[in-house]
Parts: structure tokens; sequence; C-alpha cells
């Protein structure tokens, strides 16, 4: 398997032609190019080459594997207002988790739809419809208008980007 660096435009347009959970971007662009999408076992090297970037930066931008089993305090996720309520503990939790990581979530986007922000503006300036709320006192917002079920598609992305295990994953959506 060979790595590549690829600027952030190009990353956010090949995630928003994600058609699947897991789906990888070797897949994804296997896909868009036409060539056949096949199964390839992906291999986590031990060192992943970062050119420009000398060893500290690059360890603060390795994502770390959440347990969702600490993660989440089911007992005060349950006490959670609402869909809405509970949708905003759960990033909430997986931030004060993962802080200097979280910004990820920005890649987290829809074909035409802004999910996350650095301001409520942008989310605004995106869909006037948005519903903005801030991620706890995070810095970060998410669009809050969505249906249940896409509020759950978004919570496994996230929750996958940060390693958390299929059957955590549904676990915690099934509190959404």
């Amino acid at each position: 398997m060979k790595y590549i660096e690829i600027d952030e435009e190009l990353y956010r347009h090949i995630a928003s032609k994600t058609e699947r959970i897991g789906e990888s971007a070797s897949e994804i662009l296997r896909r868009l190019l036409g060539l056949d999408v096949e199964k390839v076992a992906m291999v986590q090297p031990a060192q992943i080459s970062q050119p420009g970037l000398d060893k500290e930066v690059a360890q603060s931008q390795q994502v770390a594997s959440l347990d969702a089993d600490t993660l989440i305090d089911k007992a005060a996720l349950a006490q959670q207002k609402g869909a809405v309520g509970r949708f905003l503990f759960t990033l909430e939790a997986i931030y004060k988790a993962t802080p200097n990581q979280f910004d990820q979530v920005l890649q987290i986007q829809g074909r035409d739809r802004l999910y996350f922000a650095t301001s409520k503006e942008s989310l605004l300036k995106a869909s006037k419809s948005a519903n903005p709320k801030e991620i706890g006192n995070s810095g970060f917002w998410v669009t809050t208008n969505n249906n249940t079920a896409k509020k759950r598609t978004i919570l496994s992305e996230v929750l996958g980007q940060f390693g958390v295990q299929e059957k955590q994953i549904e676990s915690i959506i099934g509190h959404i």
C-alpha cells in the first residue's frame, strides 16, 4: 500500500463522494475512476512518512482510537433532552477526549451540505435552516436540523474517524 499527501480541498472532495460508512479513499477513487472496486486488505504501516512535518507535529496529528465504553456516560446521555441534546452531548464527549484532533470533523460533509464549522455564521451561510449549535465550549458548531437518522449517520462517521469499533458505534447511535 502506498501513501500520498493531498491538500484539504481534494480530501474533502473525495470524502464527499463516500457512499457507505467505512468506504476507504482507495475504494472511492477506484469507483470514481471507473476501476474495479475490490476489497484490498488495509495494512497499517508502522510509520507514515509526512514530508515537511517535524516529528512532534506529525505525532500531534495522529488520530487516537477512542474506547466508546469509557467515552460516553450512558446515564448522563439518557438524561439529555431529545435527539439534539443526545447528539450534542456525544459530540462534546468526543471533543473532550480528543480536543487536538477534533477538527477532523470538519471533513464530514454532505454532497451539498455543511455539517460542521468553526462558526455559527459559516453554517448559516451554507444553509439558512441549519439551526447551528455549539458543541459544548469547543468552538466547533454543528448543524442540528437534520432528522434523527441523519444525526445517527453523521455521528457514525465521526466515531468511525476516531477509530471506534463498529459494534460500539451501533450501541452509541442507538441511544440518539
